[in-house]
């Protein structure tokens, strides 16, 4: 019965340590200057601006394969990084640049629908991860596929 006793204070007391010290490093004064560093970080990050999002196909028969390059910049102070881009299906192909965007500099993001097996009202993105304030940018493909008569 002791050693069970002494065993739980044990368990209770390293918890309680470890409570401790968890709350000693989360204290207001000891995080403030973490999140001025990041503060100062999100302003010098890269950036990236679209000249448009989202990119309607209009009305195009099943089985059509459409292809639109959507132009961006790096508006940031950094150089965009783009790790990698996923569309919303395996419909939806991405290919973005491989090589770091340096500041001010533009480049193409190209994004290919194929509309084998779709109909009627379309709505895809893609996702691209980048070294961006939000991490995730989005980019839309929208239009109608009529079906193959």
């Amino acid at each position: 019965m002791r050693k069970l006793l002494l065993s739980g204070a044990l368990a209770f007391a390293g918890v309680f340590a470890f409570a401790q010290d968890k709350q000693a490093t989360l204290t207001p004064a000891s995080a403030a200057p973490a999140q001025q560093a990041s503060e100062q970080d999100m302003k010098n990050m890269a950036d990236i601006k679209f000249d448009a999002d989202t990119f309607d196909f209009g009305t195009i028969k099943q089985g059509d394969v459409v292809t639109h390059e959507y132009k961006f910049s790096n508006v940031g102070k950094e150089p965009l990084v783009i790790t990698g881009a996923h569309g919303s299906c395996g419909c939806t192909v991405p290919e973005y640049p491989k090589d770091p965007i340096k500041p001010g500099a533009t480049a193409t993001l190209k994004v290919t629908f194929n509309s084998a097996g779709k109909e009627g009202e379309q709505h895809k993105n893609v996702t691209l991860v980048c070294n961006t304030k939000v991490r995730n940018e989005m980019l839309y493909v929208t239009g109608f596929v009529k079906k193959k008569d």
